[in-house]
């Protein structure tokens, strides 16, 4: 009989090694309210799924603060971040525009105050971009922002509220680049900014560098020559147990190794313009590139 349970128990452990410590453990990804969350969160869980664990996806939470209380209190274990945002609204630190530094500052800061951690970040970067149609940056060959300061008084503006009073908008523009632009109008909408552009309303607007309707115009982004924006790197914020979790943490950065800001656009394009379901885009994506099958 002693023997009979020795067997037993031999084979159990050997049964759990072999499922790993990934078999019964739930991991609740969540995600903040607009299309590229609702991507990223969804390479995540595939890629989680894909490695064993199970996955309760908590998607669409709502804005910046209330998914980061979400993971600070428990109610989910990982979302993805952005580091200027990290810096700039749950910081409430002052600008800084060097990546690894702002990285830095904000990994330290979420350890300490959250007991949080910030994973290596991907190559996204969905920060401020200053963006113009091709024929505007050749007719006054524009690259950089710097360019942009001579060619201003002459050009129009479609830009988003926020953008007229913020310092990383119109008045730093000002401030960094002396860049006054000829007429300037406002549109909250993000896509009325395209619009504007498309249908030359406007020469110059301002987005975000992973917005589909950079590559789909092929329009310009111009360069921020002297580093007014931060940057906004995105990146899993996650807790304790899942960062001590090499399985969970290798899962997420093989996913971060796939994405960069040409592939949000063209994802982001997918669910915006094609109408198609997050899920379904981003399980496809991880299907083509050999993390599911």
């Amino acid at each position: 009989m002693t023997r009979l349970r020795l067997l037993l128990a031999v084979t159990l452990a050997s049964v759990l090694v072999q499922l790993g410590p990934t078999a019964a453990q739930t991991i609740r990804v969540g995600s903040k309210n607009f299309t590229e969350q609702f991507i990223v969160a969804e390479l995540y869980a595939g890629a989680l799924e894909a490695a064993g664990f199970k996955v309760d996806r908590k998607i669409n939470l709502g804005a910046t603060l209330v998914a980061h209380e979400a993971v600070r209190t428990g109610a989910i274990d990982l979302y993805p971040e952005y580091t200027g945002t990290g810096l700039l609204a749950v910081m409430k630190a002052e600008n800084d525009t060097d990546a690894a530094r702002v990285f830095e500052k904000v990994k330290r800061h979420y350890e300490k105050a959250f007991n949080l951690t910030w994973l290596p970040p991907s190559r996204v970067n969905n920060g401020n971009a200053i963006v113009v149609r091709p024929d505007t940056a050749a007719e006054h060959r524009l690259k950089t922002l710097s360019d942009l300061a001579a060619a201003a008084p002459k050009l129009r503006l479609a830009g988003g509220s926020e953008f007229f009073d913020r310092y990383d908008g119109v008045p730093g523009l000002k401030a960094v680049y002396g860049i006054q632009f000829g007429e300037s109008r406002q549109f909250a909408a993000l896509r009325l900014r395209y619009d504007a552009l498309t249908s030359r309303q406007a020469e110059v607007t301002n987005g975000f560098s992973t917005d589909w309707q950079i590559a789909a115009g092929k329009f310009v982004v111009l360069d921020d020559d002297k580093h007014l924006f931060p940057p906004y790197f995105l990146a899993p914020v996650v807790r304790p147990e899942i960062a001590a979790n090499p399985a969970a943490t290798a899962a997420l950065a093989r996913v971060n190794a796939l994405i960069d800001n040409a592939t949000m656009q063209e994802l982001n394009r997918q669910v915006e313009v094609d109408k198609r379901e997050p899920r379904r885009v981003a399980a496809e994506f991880l299907t083509a590139h050999g993390v599911t099958r």
